[in-house]
């Protein structure tokens, strides 16, 4: 049988038991005359010019000739009587009254069924990145171009891109160009010619066991591997990322990670979830909780000095001390531009503690009521 190209690392041996394993599937199949768009193969019983004359019996005889001789005289230039060819019967009543075939269109049914047995057997394929667009990258798989969206990337390489920005998605994605994928097919639509590729089904398998090694409460050292405005990455094992989210970075006000860390760096975390197959991570957790030492030193009516550290649509967040701070409500105020106008960021105001909740890091303040006080 004539060999038809494979591009995935399954040795020739291998490859060549995977195409009789289809071939015979697809021809079991077919126990009346052969009829179009049926998969067919016999030895060559002539070769005349452009007409490769093949012997199906018990129906009659084949023939590949003219536009189909065309389209794969590459490899039928090399076949000789005797040999055995797989083609696919594109008219039940061709030249002469012989079947005619087509060695690509049956080439182009044997890929699409290997794929399907991929999908089944959940092969991973080793496949060049040939482009990229703003959705994901492209990539070929013998001959056939297919797709793989940027949501089936695992996590070293999914674009990590502030506000979701397509230009920058897609220069990111650009920088996989040329390199090798381990990825799984999870769609074959041979009438749609639609293949589509996942990296994260190639290594669910593999992160599961990753996963399994660790538990909640474990602390780690790992290296931070991407920093985004919503928090960190840190690889915990070869193959193995969590994040640590801008709220479980530090007790105090974290505006941008981006500007605390670096890649490569090393940092100490430990696990405070786990869930499907993902992990969740914190720096603060390994740190003392300042709203317990604050629970000794403060009460509901104190008056404390706080610096202004930020506003929000509620109003203004003052800090007593590190990783302590509480909401000054905007309804103390006329207009928010009053609000900022009368607190100035960075600057240091007496408030009155008007709620104060340690447990559930909770604490109000009011500045109209300190500076009754006061007069």
């Amino acid at each position: 049988m004539i060999e038809i190209e494979t591009k995935h690392n399954d040795t020739a041996e291998e490859k060549q038991t995977k195409k009789k394993s289809v071939m015979a599937d697809l021809l079991s199949e077919t126990k009346n005359p052969p009829q179009a768009g049926d998969l067919v193969e016999g030895p060559v019983i002539a070769i005349e010019g452009t007409h490769i004359f093949i012997d199906l019996p018990p129906f009659g005889t084949g023939v590949i000739y003219g536009r189909e001789f065309m389209n794969a005289r590459d490899i039928l230039r090399k076949i000789n009587i005797g040999d055995s060819v797989a083609a696919k019967v594109i008219d039940t009543e061709g030249f002469d009254g012989y079947f005619e075939l087509s060695l690509k269109e049956a080439r182009q049914a044997l890929i699409w069924a290997e794929a399907e047995e991929a999908i089944r057997n959940k092969t991973i394929l080793e496949l060049l990145v040939k482009d990229a667009n703003k959705g994901g990258l492209i990539i070929e798989w013998q001959g056939i171009q297919g797709f793989l969206p940027a949501s089936q990337l695992k996590e070293e390489h999914y674009p990590r891109v502030e506000d979701g920005d397509k230009d920058r998605i897609l220069t990111e994605l650009r920088k996989l160009v040329g390199t090798k994928l381990a990825v799984s097919v999870i769609t074959a639509d041979p009438k749609e010619n639609k293949m589509i590729f996942s990296e994260k089904d190639s290594l669910e398998e593999k992160q599961n066991e990753l996963v399994e090694e660790f538990k909640i409460g474990d602390e780690i050292e790992g290296a931070v591997t991407g920093t985004v405005e919503f928090g960190i990455f840190v690889k915990l094992r070869e193959g193995l990322e969590g994040l640590v989210h801008i709220s479980e970075i530090d007790w105090a006000l974290v505006e941008d990670p981006r500007k605390l860390f670096t890649i490569g760096e090393k940092v100490r975390v430990k696990i405070i979830d786990i869930n499907d197959g993902k992990i969740s991570l914190s720096i603060k957790a390994l740190k003392e909780n300042p709203w317990n030492g604050a629970a000794k030193k403060y009460a509901k009516g104190d008056t404390v000095n706080g610096v202004i550290i930020k506003y929000n649509k509620y109003g203004a967040l003052a800090s007593i001390e590190e990783g302590v701070a509480g909401l000054v409500h905007i309804s103390e105020f006329e207009t928010e531009a009053e609000l900022r106008g009368t607190l100035e960021l960075g600057k240091t105001y007496e408030f009155k503690i008007t709620l104060f909740e340690p447990k559930e890091q909770r604490m109000t303040l009011s500045f109209k009521q300190a500076k009754e006080k006061n007069t």
